[in-house]
């Protein structure tokens, strides 16, 4: 990640702009602090997306249909001495 000071990505945007698709994020700060983020248009895509719902994870599981024993063990617990 690259930090550019505002009056600097501005007179280099095409630069900033390369960066972000090469490189990752570039960040841009305006006295110091950081104000905005520029990003690649799959980065934006990717954050963009929703994600999948638990339920919909669920359903598509490999494991969908596999046998599961969930009964409870019954047996007295162990003895431990305090």
């Amino acid at each position: 990640m690259s930090n550019w000071q505002l009056q600097d990505a501005k007179a280099r945007l095409s630069e900033v702009v390369k960066k972000a698709a090469q490189e990752g994020p570039q960040h841009i700060t305006l006295h110091g602090e950081p104000v905005a983020v520029v990003l690649s248009e799959a980065d934006y895509q990717r954050l963009r997306k929703r994600p999948k719902r638990f339920v919909d994870f669920i359903r598509n599981s490999p494991l969908k249909g596999v046998e599961l024993d969930l009964t409870r063990d019954r047996s007295m617990p162990r003895k431990v001495d305090l």
